[in-house]
Parts: structure tokens; C-alpha cells; sequence
């Protein structure tokens, strides 16, 4: 017989007295939980205060006003991110030909720059006064006027950023554009040259994917072998968007193979990832009924499938964004038609609590091997810190649910012993007591008891790495 655990009496009735502009769904995770003793909170840092980290978050969009960064600017600090996905707008700073206007993506690149987080710069889309288009999927010009114009905007935002940006991307899922390999490989290898011309120590990020396609990337390596070229890109960053964050792995594993057959040397990047909250009807992992709970699950799964293998990895996006068709909601904090802050959503602190607990001082160890009485798939996933063990547990094998329903389970964890281990909560921050009944180590094993785990990322540590919040 299963044994499952529901908390939430508390929460049906406290969203009866939540003021206005306060997310119910953040109070749901805060009267809520596995059922253990809690002990604390978990204590966030400013990226100020993070020394390092691989963790990035989105803002783009601002080349098209989707969204206006004085708006959200400290909310990106406080979130604890070490580094922010910009797109550079071509179009919106070049509006007479020749003369260049960066005083908008200015007040972005040093705006984060003051927040202790680095940018790095997408540079696209096309331009109207050459005769290309500014929306995603617009297709890559290939006349020759049209690329000079290109690359003199291309080395005038490297020249003007340098001091402060050393990662560029070029171009953004040219696998959905009108243009094909042929004309990405070409608008990739002039791009970078110019790049490296300018700044010879700058760091390309290429290719951009939207999903996974293998045989567009295989075609653009090609071609860039077949010009001597593939030395040029340091970076193939991805988009790999799926309802369960955690069926993407086996893609991605072929795109590492494939890229490793060109130039191992080449580091994968997941440079663009979120997922809605509500249900779309257009844009990626649309026509699901995601709600804010489903969300916030799903950004932990992904991140921490990143993590423990140690992919850099971008979190899509900081804030809604206000397309030209509709007010998308993918954001980490919700606002609306007039680009204004409603709420952080749950997703914002169960992001800020991972990028806090995981930044440069854990190290991923891999998947672990493990043995559960648990019906269901889990990924068991092992980090240390200072030579103790961190260990995150989520069921992987389903589309992440908007139940806040824990499982209680037997788990033994290969090779692994604890000390004194406390459980954590990653989307609340709420910190656990393990009972001593409930745990012991066997051997080089560790063995649990009754653990509740959901489809959700939840955190096991020693005690003496894990900071609360003082009272």
C-alpha cells in the first residue's frame, strides 16, 4: 500500500485574506509541505554576495519593448543570478543608416553590470532599413550590403561593450528562419571573425537552437569544418523546450556526441529555457494547462538536470513579456499590459534557492545509483560542497503537476553517507528535520525511511551547509 501525504488545509483558507497583487500560489508553498518538522528557511544572498556562478536569466525582448528593464533591474540581483541573456536590437539602435543609438541597451549592460551580474549579448535580429525583418524566425539577409551594414553594427557593439561583455551569441534559433544552415554558417563565421577582430579574447556562442534539431546542427558543422572554421565557436547554446524537462536529456546527449565528432573543445550552453504558467495558444510548450505550481516544478527539474551535468544554464525569462499578439507567461515575476511588477511568482524563489544553494562552490558528481520501494521514476542527483554531500530527489518520469502531494518512500542511496542531514524544500526554501528513525547509513550506503518525494526537486544536506534565515 502507498502512503501519501496532502498539506493545504491552511492554505484554502488563507487565499481568502491575501491583499491584492499577492501571489495565492506562493502562499499554496507556504502552508504546505512534506509533513516533516520544519526548522527554518533557507537564507538568500544578492548576486552581490555570490562569488560565482553559471546560473544566467533572461531579458531579452527589450530590442522589441516587450518589456522595460528600469522596471525589473533589482529584481534581477536580488534573484542571485551571476550572469543575464540580453539581445543587442540591431534594429532598434541603428534607425538611420550609419548612425548608431545605444542608450537603451546601455542603461541594460550597465544596469546588471551594477547588479554584479555579467551580461552576454545575442546580436540580432535584422534590420528594416536593409530589408530584413526583427521577429523571431525572420529570415538571415544574405546581400552583400545588408551584411556590411551588419558587421559594421556587429564590431561598433563590441567596441562599445568590451570592458563588460566577453560572451556573444549570434543570432537567436536560426533554425526557424525563412534561411537555412547555409546562411546561418555564413552570418556565424563572418559575425565572429568580426568579433575576434575586436575583442580577440571574446567568447562565441553559436548555433542558438530552437529544440534540438541534430541535422541542422550537423549541417552547420559541416560547413564549418569545410571552411576551417569550427576553432571560432567556444559555445553551442540550445533551446531544448519540452513538457517534461526531464525527456530532453537524450537529445541532448546526441548533440553533445555530435558536437564532440567536430571539436570537443566546444562547451554545451542552455542558453534559452522556461516554461508558461498559464495555458497558451501560441509559442513554445503552448495548448497545456500549466498553472503556477506546474511552473515552478518545471524550472526546478530543469535546472537541476543542468546542474548535475553540469550545463550552463539560462532560466527564460525574469518577467512576462508583452509580445506584439499577446502577454506571454513564462516570467519569473508576473506584470501586466503596462510592462508593471504584480508578484513574484513561486517560480522566482524556487530559482533564487537554487542558484543560491548551487553556485560555483558545488560540484556536480553525476546521477547516483540508488535503490526505492518508490513506483514511479526518480532522478537522484549528487553535488559535494566542501567535501559533503548534496543530494537533490525529484520523480522525473511525468509532465510536472499543480498537486502539492508528497509520496513517502524507502530510499537507499548508493556510495553516499550523511552525517547529520536535514531536508530542504527547494521552491518554498522551507528546511526539514529528518528524524533519526528515519535515516542511517549502511556500509558506504545511506538508507531512508518514509522520505517524501513528489515531482519536484527536494534537497537532502548535511546540516552544517545548509544557511536559514536568522529569526
Amino acid at each position: 500500500m502507498k502512503k501519501y501525504l496532502m498539506t493545504g488545509v491552511l492554505a484554502i483558507v488563507s487565499v481568502f485574506v491575501i491583499a491584492q497583487h499577492k501571489s495565492m500560489n506562493c502562499e499554496l508553498f507556504r502552508y504546505s509541505g512534506p509533513g516533516l518538522k520544519q526548522i527554518g528557511w533557507l537564507a538568500t544572498k544578492h548576486s552581490k554576495e555570490i562569488q560565482s556562478s553559471a546560473w544566467s536569466v533572461g531579458c531579452e525582448t527589450l530590442d522589441r519593448d516587450y518589456a522595460k528593464f528600469s522596471i525589473y533591474k533589482d529584481y534581477v540581483g536580488e534573484l542571485g543570478v551571476k550572469h543575464a541573456r540580453l539581445q543587442s536590437g540591431w534594429a532598434k539602435c541603428e534607425k538611420e543608416k550609419g548612425k548608431y543609438n545605444f542608450e537603451w541597451l546601455d542603461s541594460c549592460v550597465y544596469g546588471l553590470a551594477e547588479q554584479s551580474v555579467k551580461p552576454w549579448i545575442c546580436l540580432c535580429y535584422g534590420n528594416p532599413l536593409y530589408g530584413s525583418g526583427i521577429r523571431l524566425g525572420a529570415k538571415i539577409f544574405t546581400d552583400e550590403k545588408a551584411m556590411e551594414a551588419w558587421l559594421k553594427y556587429v564590431s561598433a557593439t563590441v567596441s562599445r561593450y568590451k570592458n563588460v561583455v566577453n560572451e556573444w551569441e549570434v543570432w537567436n534559433e536560426p533554425n526557424l528562419g525563412n534561411g537555412g544552415y547555409e546562411e546561418y554558417s555564413t552570418l556565424l563565421m563572418k559575425t565572429a571573425e568580426t568579433i575576434k577582430k575586436v575583442q580577440p579574447n571574446a567568447i562565441i556562442m553559436g548555433f542558438s537552437l530552437a529544440g534540438l534539431p541534430l541535422k541542422f546542427a550537423e549541417e552547420v558543422f559541416k560547413i564549418l569544418k569545410e571552411n576551417n572554421k569550427l576553432e571560432l565557436v567556444d559555445r553551442l547554446t540550445y533551446h531544448p523546450y519540452t513538457c517534461n524537462p526531464d525527456d530532453s536529456y537524450t537529445e541532448i546527449a546526441k548533440l553533445e556526441a555530435l558536437k564532440n565528432t567536430y571539436n570537443p573543445k566546444i562547451k554545451l550552453y542552455q542558453g534559452e529555457n522556461g516554461c508558461p504558467s498559464i495555458l497558451e495558444w501560441t509559442h513554445a510548450l503552448n495548448n497545456y494547462p500549466w498553472t503556477e505550481i506546474s511552473q515552478a516544478k518545471w524550472f526546478m527539474r530543469r535546472m537541476a538536470g543542468d546542474r548535475v551535468r553540469d550545463i550552463p544554464s539560462s532560466i527564460f525569462t525574469i518577467i512576462d513579456l508583452r509580445y506584439y499578439n499577446m502577454l506571454q507567461s513564462f516570467g519569473l515575476i508576473r506584470s501586466n499590459l503596462l510592462h508593471e511588477i504584480i508578484y513574484k511568482r513561486p517560480s522566482y524563489y524556487g530559482v533564487q534557492h537554487m542558484v543560491n544553494v548551487f553556485d560555483d562552490t558545488v560540484k556536480p558528481v553525476g546521477e547516483l545509483e540508488y535503490t526505492s520501494n518508490a513506483y514511479r521514476k526518480m532522478t537522484v542527483a549528487g553535488f559535494k560542497k566542501e567535501g559533503s554531500p548534496l543530494v537533490l530527489v525529484w520523480y522525473k518520469d511525468q509532465i510536472p503537476g499543480d498537486e502539492l502531494k508528497w509520496e513517502l518512500v524507502n530510499l537507499t542511496i548508493k556510495n553516499t553517507n550523511f552525517k547529520d542531514p536535514v531536508y530542504v524544500e527547494m521552491i518554498s526554501g522551507k528546511v526539514f528535520e529528518i528524524g533519526k528513525p528515519d535515516w542511517e547509513n549502511k556500509g558506504t550506503d545511506v538508507v531512508f525511511k518514509n522520505l517524501p518525494v513528489w515531482d519536484s526537486v527536494m534537497m537532502i544536506a548535511e546540516r552544517s551547509q545548509v544557511i536559514v534565515k536568522p529569526e
